[in-house]
């Protein structure tokens, strides 16, 4: 059972780095050139920022779910072990769509109570 763990773990690294990858060189980098991006906040730019974090964050998310099946994988698993994965995994959507948006798409603050409420959970135990 490990062994098989251990292979979706990696067939989703490896998809996440291909996702992210070529989305950006074959998908995002065309799309960003068109003319006709909807233009929201006055602007094309904070289109292309949402498009862009988002596109990456399901990378992001891909290897949060990869680190969960390594863990799985290994004989003494914790909650505390999956929970520190998904604060982790949430930490960086947080700072990701923060970043992304300059703040103006609000799933940063949603990603932020993820990773906060994972982390408190994990203390309180």
């Amino acid at each position: 059972m490990e062994v098989l763990l251990y292979i979706a773990a990696c067939l989703l690294i490896a998809v996440s780095g291909a996702h992210s990858y070529l989305g950006e060189r074959y998908i995002l980098s065309r799309l960003f050139k068109r003319d006709n991006l909807p233009k929201l906040f006055g602007g094309t730019e904070f289109t292309r920022h949402t498009l862009r974090f988002a596109w990456h964050l399901t990378s992001i998310a891909w290897c949060g779910f990869a680190a969960i099946l390594f863990v799985l994988a290994q004989p003494s698993i914790t909650k505390a072990a999956i929970a520190n994965i998904i604060m982790a995994t949430f930490t960086l959507h947080f700072l990701m769509a923060l970043l992304g948006s300059k703040a103006k798409h609000l799933s940063w603050l949603v990603f932020l109570l993820v990773a906060l409420c994972s982390t408190l959970a994990v203390q309180i135990g």
